[in-house]
């Protein structure tokens, strides 16, 4: 058996791979379209294999025998029975059951539920078994058994596909979708703002592997693209493939004004054809502008969401889902009863801590594109980034109280350890005059350094107006540092930021730790690369937390260097990559 090999694979599914084998690299961005990273130790990555990576992996055209041809290829012990006839199973498991419209294409008619549509098992003693499932049989209107068919009404679509695939069958959907009011969308090639514009060529393969030409087979899906690597281009350029009237869901009003400020600058769309819907304005037009927050709104915990009609307001041919990986619970169930639109989901990282990926393939639809961060980052088209974990001690009486507390209480004291602000004073020397981002989970904790630094604060009680200004204050060079808690974790346009300061975190979320990194990964206007700083407090379940925070940039080939917090006065020291 050859030994040089790179991969371990064990019969629990999962994958090892030493960082310092000569194949690392090869082998990381091998494994990244099926597996997912779940343990990054400094000389072993730990990888699984799970039914909704080898999903995805489907959905992007990756077969079993491409996967299993390549950990073959480089198993150092073989490949485990029980390893390949997982895959293959999970792999088979794509196209045995298929959604399609009764009688052809989908109409008008068929979407008020006045047909239905059909639910077809290439196994008939699949759908067999699936009907012992109570949920499942009661969301269908008929079947014939012996010949693997099954009929469900429209508004029944997201739930029977919800419920299969939490029996661990995902459905392909081929019903089709209504075309909503058509709206000519055109690209500029001149931005309003100056300057070219044309699409980068891995939007453009995005774009193709979403829309598939308009088949039923495109149409539902999710592309992830790093921050700064044009999400937002991608939607504006799936809207003109799409040429109909859009929704566009957004985490919060200064996403839903960027996407505002995008589509003037880079469609032929007038001003009076963009509504914004949020709590400052209700208007509704060919292209309408939302956030999660007014769609999930509502007076009381036990009454109705008052604007969940807004998705059957508008006869549209396309709803954007951007940054899905925050969607709400209450939203895939209103996303569950429109599957009949087309809908694209924009995001960085499809981990969910609440382990909903599940929803995000089934309701909004699989992966279809997924670029490395690493390859995009060679290309110049987002920034080299230095990734760099500071360890700061606890001071003795600190540290004793830290010792006597439960663990929940010793996760926030170490998150606000008081020596993180001599750490951060030292960083803010050592990068004077660049655009910094403080960025923080505890409120206490941010307004004890507005007080000390007297900088600007932006948290979820700033109002939007405020927000705007300041931001454009540091975009303009204004502000050179802004105090930010985790409303500026995403969707925020800042593209000279050229340091992010991480003081505290929502302990292990890998979600949360691609979005901070993300807010400095946009090109700099100088050619110059970022650093992305974590204060953790050594020691403490902080460090701990920290470590499962990086997993997810650690997969995409970022490393951390660890840098004791008293060698910040050194500037000429070089921090251990681990």
């Amino acid at each position: 058996m050859t030994t040089d090999r790179a991969l371990i694979l064990q019969s629990d599914l999962t994958i090892v791979l030493e960082t310092n084998h000569p194949d690392f690299e090869q082998m990381r961005n091998g494994l990244l379209p099926f597996a997912e990273l779940v343990k990054s130790p400094e000389y072993l990555h730990t990888y699984r294999v799970t039914p909704v990576s080898v999903w995805n992996a489907s959905a992007t055209g990756l077969s079993a025998v491409d996967t299993l041809s390549f950990l073959s290829q480089n198993a150092r012990y073989g490949v485990p029975q029980n390893f390949e006839a997982e895959i293959r199973s999970w792999f088979e498991r794509c196209g045995i059951f298929s959604l399609h419209a009764e009688g052809g294409a989908l109409t008008a008619s068929t979407l008020s539920n006045a047909g239905e549509l059909r639910l077809q098992a290439s196994q008939p003693q699949v759908l067999k078994q699936m009907l012992h499932d109570p949920e499942l049989a009661g969301l269908l209107e008929r079947t014939d058994v012996q010949g693997g068919f099954a009929w469900l009404k429209p508004g029944k679509r997201g739930l029977v596909k919800e419920r299969l695939i939490r029996l661990g069958y995902p459905v392909e959907d081929r019903a089709g979708y209504v075309d909503g009011i058509p709206l000519q969308i055109d690209l500029r090639q001149e931005m309003v703002s100056g300057g070219t514009f044309s699409l980068r060529d891995y939007q453009t393969q995005a774009i193709d592997s979403f829309y598939r030409g308009g088949s039923d087979l495109g149409g539902s899906g999710t592309i992830v693209l790093p921050c700064g690597a044009g999400k937002t281009v991608v939607g504006l350029a799936a809207m003109a493939a799409v040429g109909a009237h859009t929704l566009v869901l957004t985490p919060n009003t200064v996403a839903l004004h960027q996407w505002r400020s995008e589509l003037l600058d880079k469609t032929e769309l007038t001003a009076d054809q963009i509504g914004e819907y949020s709590g400052d304005a209700k208007e509704i037009r060919p292209v309408t502008l939302t956030t999660y927050q007014i769609l999930t709104y509502r007076r009381r915990k036990n009454e109705d969401f008052l604007h969940f009609d807004l998705f059957s307001k508008g006869d549209w041919g396309l709803i954007i889902y951007d940054e899905v990986h925050l969607l709400p619970a209450p939203v895939f169930r209103a996303t569950a009863e429109i599957q009949a639109r087309r809908r694209l989901g924009l995001t960085a990282t499809l981990v969910r801590e609440d382990g909903k990926e599940e929803e995000v393939f089934c309701l909004i639809g699989p992966k279809r594109f997924d670029a490395p961060w690493k390859d995009l980052e060679r290309r110049g088209f987002i920034a080299a980034v230095e990734c760099i974990e500071v360890r700061v001690p606890f001071a003795d009486n600190d540290r004793l109280e830290y010792l006597a507390a439960g663990k929940r209480a010793q996760f926030r004291l170490a998150s606000e350890n008081g020596g993180k602000l001599d750490a951060l004073e030292a960083l803010l020397q050592r990068h004077k005059g660049s655009r910094i981002l403080i960025i923080g989970h505890y409120l206490s904790q941010l307004n004890e350094l507005y007080t000390q630094l007297g900088v600007p604060m932006i948290t979820g009680k700033t109002p939007n107006s405020e927000r705007e200004e300041l931001y454009q204050a540091f975009r303009d060079g204004r502000e050179r540092v802004l105090l930010v808690s985790k409303v500026g974790n995403f969707a925020i346009d800042l593209p000279d930021a050229n340091v992010a300061i991480q003081i505290s975190g929502t302990f292990g979320s890998r979600q949360e730790e691609a979005q901070r990194l993300g807010r400095i990964l946009r090109p700099k206007s100088d050619g110059g690369g970022a650093f992305f700083y974590s204060l953790v407090t050594e020691g403490t379940v902080d460090q701990d937390y920290a470590e499962k925070r990086q997993r997810f940039l650690t997969e995409q080939g970022y490393c951390y260097a660890i840098l004791p917090s008293d060698s910040l006065l050194d500037p000429v020291v070089e921090p251990p990559v681990v």
